[in-house]
């Protein structure tokens, strides 16, 4: 029996697909989480790139490589795989940083926990906006949209090419400069309701000096604070989710851009 074997420069082009897959799925929110074994990734990845790669292999360049050419082509890939994948976490480093600002005005300052998904130390508001905005992105199906996007780099970017000059990096500065802008809407309403129930707590510190104002600040604090979060829950979930029908433009820019 004769085995069919994968001709090589078939298999160049599976690499260069996957490099790029690969370099977005582990930087997209979500799949690049520390909780998802690497085996998972891997084979996610080298299934999303094995179903794709029909549709890609017309945009791939019909020619062989030298190894060097082919490593420097897959670094390309990987570079344009992670640059879509910043674009996507800048929503959640913005929700992140609101959820910071309104944890140290509820009195949580010091109340920091293990996010699992970055293995670094967060506030407690800042992991519980972070898995709202996760709970949203799934529920939206946003994470298909990546799927799309993949394809449609290869239409609007295809293997090889890569251009700085066009100003993608100044988008992506621009993007990242509207990220504290974004944080600040998450929790513009909080930091509103707290600022104006501390001024009443120091009026009446004012008047009953006996009264230990700093004690019972914090239950007064975080009781509001959570009521407004309830209260503003579906101002969040419109936000997510124009930031979110946003970011596809996004990717379309920077691919335009970048050629």
């Amino acid at each position: 029996m004769d085995i069919q074997l994968v001709p090589l420069q078939q298999f160049e082009n599976f690499l260069i697909c996957a490099s790029r897959v690969g370099a977005l799925i582990g930087a997209i929110p979500v799949f690049s989480s520390r909780q998802i074994p690497p085996q998972v990734k891997l084979g996610l990845i080298f299934g999303t790139a094995l179903l794709l790669f029909p549709l890609m292999a017309p945009y791939t360049p019909d020619i062989a490589y030298r190894p060097m050419e082919l490593g420097l082509l897959m670094a390309n890939e990987i570079l344009i795989g992670l640059m879509i994948g910043l674009t996507a976490n800048l929503i959640f480093t913005a929700v992140n940083f609101g959820g910071t600002i309104i944890g140290y005005q509820m009195g949580f300052a010091a109340a920091n926990i293990f996010d699992p998904q970055t293995t670094q130390q967060l506030s407690l508001m800042s992991q519980f906006q972070n898995v709202l905005a996760i709970l949203i992105f799934l529920a939206l199906n946003v994470h298909h949209m990546f799927f799309r996007v993949i394809v449609e780099s290869y239409q609007l970017l295809p293997p090889g090419y890569l251009d700085f000059s066009g100003g993608a990096v100044e988008l992506l500065m621009d993007l990242g400069s509207k990220m504290f802008l974004l944080g600040v809407k998450f929790s513009a309403p909080i930091l509103v309701i707290l600022l104006l129930s501390n001024m009443v707590l120091g009026i009446l510190a004012r008047v009953f000096p006996q009264l230990n104002v700093f004690m019972l600040s914090f239950p007064i604090n975080i009781g509001i604070a959570f009521i407004v979060i309830g209260l503003t829950l579906n101002s969040v979930i419109l936000i997510l989710r124009r930031e979110f029908d946003t970011m596809g433009e996004n990717f379309l820019r920077i691919f335009e851009l970048l050629r």
